[in-house]
């Protein structure tokens, strides 16, 4: 159980773990400039997509795809939800104190960033060759032309 579940709370708690430096920062550092507030939260995104795509090049080298999909969509979806109701306490807000369009579009963002990292990760993984299913037919095809042609007797 543990094995299942450990790797699961542990991105999410990174991907959350961005979320709350970011805020930090912004909420420290910058005050009330909001320009340099959504630049910070848009690099927030980026850093969450730039370690999707890496864990996704990593484990998609290991596993299958079906394998590891469905933890790292969990993974995401816990994260989500910590960032978009725990996340504004953080800043010193509320979820919905800007109103109902910036509740949605944050929800908008982190999906779309989320969804393109582990879109490029296997992609790229993919288009050089080195994912599970591609490592796998070249076992098998090495593994076909290795053994000697049957002779059939009749």
């Amino acid at each position: 159980m543990k094995e299942r579940w450990l790797p699961v709370g542990v991105l999410a708690g990174v991907l959350f773990g961005i979320n709350v430096v970011a805020r930090l920062v912004a909420r420290f550092g910058f005050g009330d400039n909001t320009e340099t507030q959504d630049r910070i939260s848009l690099g927030m995104f980026a850093a969450i997509g730039l370690v999707l795509a890496t864990l996704a090049f990593l484990r998609g080298q290991r596993r299958p795809l079906p394998d590891w999909g469905g933890e790292m969509a969990l993974a995401v979806l816990v994260a989500m939800v910590l960032t978009i109701f725990v996340g504004p306490f953080i800043s010193g807000s509320q979820p919905f104190a800007s109103g109902a369009g910036a509740f949605f579009s944050q929800i908008w963002l982190y999906a779309g960033f989320t969804l393109g990292g582990v879109l490029v990760g296997y992609l790229l993984l993919t288009a050089f060759g080195r994912d599970y299913r591609s490592q796998s037919l070249k076992r098998f095809a090495e593994a076909k032309q290795s053994k000697p042609r049957r002779v059939v007797r009749r």
